[in-house]
């Protein structure tokens, strides 16, 4: 299998993948406000060394498309300077910390700590390059949904906060391992990092577990561990929409139809938010990008300006139902044009569940089998192959209909299904 065909190696700002319109470059942001010049200089970078294709991923990072080999130096030293990609295996953290509410537990600091102690450990070598953690303080706007290989959440039990450790999931299927004091949260990831990569060096903690089970890394943090009951199930949120600060002020959420804008449109957002007043943006999981530290007088002038700009604005928007790839021809192993198909099937799902609110769900559109837009099983999927669609209904494939026939029969699928 081709570089560009394995899943699991991560393109960085230094080290881009070859697709199919040219090397892609991902930045991944620590958490922390990004300054409007700095987002607008990424953006004039995008256009003058790649196609000025800037995309936010599932899991808030950011990524450049079109670049060569002989622009790629200059893109990165155009963009290095500007503090917005962090290096080190990418530790997850709510995309409002510290803005939404006085109870601080610094954990934009905490996450800084334990990515400098990951890069500094023996084991760093060891890691799968994908391996992340999940740092959740709490927040309303949470990683809940987020899949990640160990999962560290605030939790206060009789006025004392501890975090309650989880591995391999997202918050509902994470294997669950007790709880740990605050001081001890990044001994305790690094203890586990540690087991992960003696037992399944270059693997993902969910296939240790298949091995093992959890009783190995249990152990390896008992001595840390607290009598803690595990906290309650919070309910899926979107970072879609407003979310009001502790300033009194807001930050909204503005969704990238299909997880792609050009660098001009957001430029135009920029400058758009600066005029109201706003201090920077913040990426989100769910390809979102936060605009913070707006008045809430100035909000609804400046998110009817970004809905004109293209920008998704309500958490229910019909574009957010297809979760596409690339696809062909900009991803080298896509088989079909999954996001030049994709708004027409979002219109097409629209006009077909528009009598009946609530149904239909997400569509997973992937250009090929691997499948890497959406990492969750979806109830209805389809993969190119050789120019055709391969739809899957719960897992199983229905059939295989051409490109030209896929938004009717989806349609007609989203239409029969109910949530």
């Amino acid at each position: 299998m081709t570089a560009m065909l394995r899943r699991g190696w991560c393109p960085t700002l230094s080290t881009p993948m070859p697709t199919g319109d040219g090397l892609l470059a991902r930045l991944t942001p620590a958490g922390d406000t990004i300054a409007f010049d700095a987002f607008d200089r990424l953006c004039v970078a995008a256009r003058a060394h790649g196609n000025g294709i800037i995309e936010v991923t599932s899991r808030g990072n950011i990524q450049v498309r079109g670049l060569s080999t002989a622009s790629t130096p200059a893109f990165a030293a155009a963009v290095e300077p500007l503090g917005i990609d962090c290096r080190g295996h990418q530790v997850l953290t709510p995309p409002l910390s510290g803005l939404d509410t006085d109870k601080d537990l610094r954990i934009l600091a905490l996450a800084k700590v334990l990515r400098a102690a990951i890069e500094q450990a023996s084991f760093a070598p060891h890691l799968a390059a994908k391996a992340s953690i999940i740092l959740d303080d709490g927040r309303a706007l949470h990683l809940d949904g987020v899949v990640a290989d160990i999962r560290l959440r605030a939790m206060s039990d009789d006025g004392e906060t501890c975090f309650h450790v989880a591995v391999a999931g997202d918050a509902a299927t994470a294997h669950p391992l007790g709880a740990v004091p605050p001081a001890r949260a990044v001994e305790c990831a690094l203890r586990l990092l540690d087991v992960l990569t003696a037992k399944a060096p270059g693997r993902r903690m969910r296939e240790a577990l298949r091995e093992d089970g959890t009783q190995p890394f249990r152990a390896a943090i008992d001595d840390l561990l607290i009598e803690r009951q595990p906290p309650q199930a919070r309910a899926p949120v979107s970072a879609i929409g407003i979310h009001r600060l502790r300033t009194q002020r807001v930050a909204v959420g503005l969704g990238l139809p299909f997880g792609h804008a050009d660098s001009e449109v957001l430029r135009r957002l920029i400058a758009t938010a600066r005029n109201v007043g706003a201090a920077g943006l913040r990426t989100a999981p769910d390809r979102t990008l936060l605009v913070v530290d707006l008045s809430p007088d100035a909000t609804p002038v400046f998110v009817a300006n970004a809905g004109a700009l293209g920008f998704m604005t309500e958490g229910n928007d019909s574009r957010r139902r297809i979760v596409a790839c690339a696809g062909a021809p900009i991803c080298a192993s896509g088989q079909i044009s999954a996001r030049a198909l994709a708004p027409t099937i979002a219109q097409a799902v629209e006009l077909a569940v528009a009598a009946a609110p609530g149904r239909g769900g997400v569509i997973h559109l992937s250009g090929c089998a691997k499948g890497c837009a959406y990492p969750s099983p979806a109830r209805l999927a389809v993969f190119g192959r050789a120019g055709a669609c391969d739809v899957f209904v719960d897992g199983a494939l229905l059939e295989t209909v051409s490109v030209n026939d896929l938004p009717a029969l989806l349609a007609r699928l989203a239409s029969s299904f109910s949530e």
